[in-house]
């Protein structure tokens, strides 16, 4: 995972923060202008498999759902 600063304007991704998570705890954004990457974050756990698969399992059944709508 690398860490990055934007080079130009940015600002939080609406498809994240105004439908997902308001108020933008995932510290995601969006932006025209290229990222300049500043670091590389090495100390994070992954996923083992059975997390993994739990995510796939309740991916599975959102799109299983006619009804569901997945926000990406």
């Amino acid at each position: 995972m690398y860490v990055v600063e934007p080079t130009g304007s940015f600002e939080d991704d609406p498809n994240v923060t105004d439908k997902k998570f308001p108020g933008n705890p995932t510290r995601s954004y969006r932006s025209t202008d290229p990222l300049r990457i500043v670091g590389e974050e090495t100390d994070w756990a992954r996923l083992t498999p059975e997390e993994l698969q739990v995510w796939r399992d309740r991916l599975a059944a959102i799109r299983a759902d006619e009804r569901a709508e997945i926000i990406n």
